[in-house]
C-alpha cells in the first residue's frame, strides 16, 4: 500500500497521472499553503461533493486563558454544495481536532 501511495504521489508531482486516474473522485484537497497563501476560496470541481482548501500556517497573536500568546494558525475553507452546512461544519470541527492531535488517529 505504501509503495502504491508513493507511486501515485510521485506521478502526481511530475504531472504524469493518466486522465482515467483523475475521474470519479468525490472530494478534493487543494493545498496552497506550501506557496505561502494565507487564505483562499476553493471552488468545487464537479462532480465532487466538496473541496477543502488548506492555507499556510502563520504565527498570529491569539487569546488563551485571558492571555495574548503567539500560536501557529492555519486557515481551512470548504465548498460543500452537495452536503448540508451543518455536516460541513462538523467535518471541519473533526478535521481540526485531528490536525491538532494527530496521535488520536492511531488509537
Amino acid at each position: 500500500l505504501v509503495v502504491a501511495f508513493k507511486d501515485v504521489i510521485g506521478r502526481t508531482l511530475d504531472g504524469k497521472l493518466a486522465p482515467s486516474e483523475l475521474q470519479n473522485s468525490t472530494f478534493t484537497i487543494s493545498n496552497l499553503g506550501m506557496f505561502g497563501v494565507q487564505s483562499f476560496g476553493p471552488i468545487i470541481n464537479q462532480p465532487n461533493s466538496a473541496i477543502l482548501g488548506v492555507s499556510a500556517t502563520v504565527e498570529k497573536p491569539v487569546v488563551v486563558n485571558g492571555e495574548i500568546v503567539i500560536r501557529p494558525i492555519m486557515s481551512l475553507t470548504i465548498d460543500h454544495r452537495v452536503v448540508d452546512g451543518m455536516a460541513g461544519a462538523k467535518f471541519m470541527k473533526d478535521l481540526k481536532a485531528l490536525i491538532e492531535d494527530p496521535i488520536s488517529m492511531l488509537v
